[in-house]
C-alpha cells in the first residue's frame, strides 16, 4: 500500500525545529485563515481541541499562518460549516464527519460507525488500512481536504429521563443522536433528532427531546447535563471511537509553499492524538464528579438492548451502504479492516483488559 505522505517521528520533529528557530522574532503573518467550527466556542475538548490546533499550526509555521477560530453561529451556524469551507469563505473547518450525510453518505463512516471501530482501530484504518485515502476521493468533489483532528475514544450511552430496561422502552423515544446511530434508534422505534451542541441543553430541559447522547463525562460534566436528565448509561454503542475532523479548502491548502502544506497536515495529525490523551486522562475524574457529587445513576444497557441494537446496526449498515458505489467502497474497506482487528485484538488488547480484570 502507497505510504501516507506524512512526515513522521524525527522528520516531524526535524522540520517543526527548524521552523522555529529559523528565525530570531515571529514571523509577521503570510496568511491569515478562518476556521470555523461546529462547537460553542471555547467548548472543553471539542472546541478547545480546535484551539489547540489553531495555535499549534501558528507556532509550528513560526507566525507564517495566522489562524483565527470561530465558534459555532460566530460566523457561520454549527451545521453550516462544511459548505463555509467549500466554498471558501473559511479555509479551515472543525467538525464531525457524520453531519454532512447529506452530502455524502459515506462521510458518516470517518466519524463512527455504531459497533465499529474503536479509537485505535479509526487511527489504524485511516493512516495504515486505506481510510484516508477513501476519505480523500469522498471530499474531493466539495473541494475540501479531510484530516482526522481528535477522537473521544468510547463515548458514554447518553443522558435518559426515564429508564431504559428493555428495547421497547426505545419505542417513541425522542433522542438527539447524529449519523448512523440515529437510523439504529429510528429502526427500533425511536425519533433521532438532529441538534448542533449548543441547542442540547434546553431542548433536553423543556422536554422537547427525552435524551441525548453528547460525548462523554468530561464533556457532559461541562455541558452541564447532568441538570437536565437522571440516567446517565453505557456503553456508547453508537459511537466506539468517533473521529473528529478538520477539513481544508483544498484551493487554500494548495496556495501555501510545500513546507507549510506539511506543517499543516501534520499539525492536524498531531491534534488527533492531543484529543484522545485529554479525554482518557479527564473522563473519569469528570464521571466521578457526576457520580457522587451530582447524584447521577449510572446505568449499564441491558444485554437484550445492547444485541437488538447490534443486530439493528447491522442491517442499517449494509443497507446505507447498498445505496450508492463509492458509500460500498468505503463500506467494504472499513467492515474488512474491522474484522481483521477483531482477530487481533481478540489475542491482544482484549485478552490483556480481560487478564487485568480478573
Amino acid at each position: 500500500m502507497k505510504r501516507r505522505q506524512f512526515l513522521q517521528g524525527a522528520g516531524a520533529a526535524t522540520l517543526a525545529a527548524g521552523t522555529l528557530v529559523s528565525a530570531t522574532a515571529k514571523a509577521a503573518p503570510e496568511y491569515k485563515w478562518k476556521m470555523v467550527t461546529t462547537w460553542p466556542k471555547n467548548f472543553p475538548g471539542l472546541g478547545t481541541g480546535a484551539n489547540f490546533l489553531a495555535e499549534l499550526i501558528g507556532k509550528l509555521s513560526n507566525g507564517r499562518i495566522e489562524v483565527k477560530v470561530y465558534g459555532a453561529g460566530e460566523l457561520v451556524g454549527a451545521l453550516e460549516c462544511f459548505d463555509a469551507v467549500s466554498r471558501g469563505t473559511a479555509e479551515l473547518g472543525h467538525g464531525a464527519s457524520y453531519y454532512w450525510k447529506g452530502k455524502s453518505r459515506a462521510a458518516q463512516f470517518f466519524a463512527a460507525v455504531p459497533f465499529g471501530l474503536t479509537a485505535q482501530e479509526m487511527n489504524s484504518w485511516l493512516y495504515h488500512g486505506g481510510g484516508m485515502e477513501l476519505w480523500e476521493e469522498v471530499y474531493a468533489s466539495f473541494g475540501l481536504v479531510p484530516g482526522a483532528a481528535g477522537n473521544t475514544g468510547v463515548q458514554m450511552g447518553g443522558w435518559f429521563n426515564k429508564e431504559i430496561n428493555s428495547v421497547a422502552d426505545l419505542s417513541g423515544l425522542k433522542m438527539r443522536i447524529p449519523g448512523l446511530g440515529g437510523e439504529v434508534l429510528k429502526r427500533a422505534g425511536g425519533t433521532p433528532v438532529l441538534l448542533p451542541g449548543g441547542e442540547i441543553f434546553p431542548s433536553l430541559q423543556s422536554g422537547a427531546i427525552d435524551a441525548t447522547e453528547w460525548v462523554g463525562p468530561y464533556n457532559d460534566l461541562a455541558f452541564g447535563l447532568h441538570k437536565a436528565a437522571k440516567y446517565y448509561y453505557y456503553p456508547g454503542w453508537h459511537e466506539p471511537g468517533t473521529t473528529l475532523e478538520c477539513f481544508i479548502n483544498k484551493e487554500a491548502l494548495e496556495g501555501l509553499p510545500a513546507e507549510l502544506q506539511l506543517i499543516v497536515r501534520n499539525a492536524i495529525r498531531i491534534a488527533n492524538q492531543d484529543m484522545l490523551a485529554e479525554m482518557t486522562a479527564k473522563n473519569n475524574h469528570a464521571l466521578e464528579q457526576l457520580v457522587n457529587e451530582q447524584g447521577v445513576e449510572l446505568r449499564r444497557f441491558p444485554d437484550d438492548v445492547l444485541l437488538k441494537l447490534r443486530d439493528l446496526s447491522d442491517e442499517v449498515i449494509a443497507e446505507e451502504a447498498a445505496q450508492d458505489e463509492i458509500t460500498k467502497k468505503v463500506f467494504d474497506s472499513f467492515v474488512k479492516f474491522r474484522d481483521q482487528a477483531k482477530k487481533w485484538h481478540a489475542v491482544s488488547e482484549q485478552a490483556y483488559l480481560n487478564a487485568r480484570s480478573l
